[in-house]
């Protein structure tokens, strides 16, 4: 089943990287008493993800925070020392959290997944952003595959 507005965030965890390696990041530590985007990219490093919606979010995020939102999350099915790399490589710094899913499973959770098999990438995410208060999903923007218009920061800023 697919994630809609109005429904409760699964429970999950994803790996973030911190001072001391890697580490979980519980789904109610994440989305619990706070206003969250999610955006999700089929994977670090890839060219639409890479050029527009990871540096998008990191250009708009002094708005997006004057827009009351607490915490912007990238998550990717990719593992966290990727996520990591990605995240310094742009800048990122503590504008953005970066999260991985490596095996999925927070993408399953969501009915969001994508196969990329015959892209030689396997299993991934789909292409989203999710306006999540307080564990519920109040905006839910996915893309048709190949497409880049719903999901980006500045249509998540329309919207807020």
């Amino acid at each position: 089943m697919t994630i809609k507005v109005g429904d409760r965030m699964p429970e999950g965890k994803f790996k973030t990287m911190t001072e001391n390696g890697p580490k979980d990041l519980n789904t109610s530590d994440l989305f619990n008493g706070k206003k969250v985007v999610l955006f999700s990219v089929p994977g670090a490093f890839t060219p639409t993800c890479d050029a527009k919606h990871l540096p998008g979010f990191l250009s708009q995020a002094e708005a997006l925070k004057a827009k009351g939102i607490d915490t912007i999350a990238c998550m990717a099915v990719n593992d966290v020392f990727v996520m990591n790399a990605w995240g310094k490589s742009a800048g990122v710094g503590d504008k953005i959290l970066m999260l991985a899913d490596g095996n999925g499973d927070y993408a399953r959770a969501l009915g969001l997944e994508l196969d990329g098999r015959k892209f030689g990438m396997g299993a991934r995410g789909q292409r989203f952003a999710i306006l999540v208060r307080d564990g519920v999903a109040s905006r839910v923007d996915v893309e048709e595959p190949g497409q880049f218009k719903v999901s980006s920061a500045e249509a998540m800023l329309a919207h807020l």
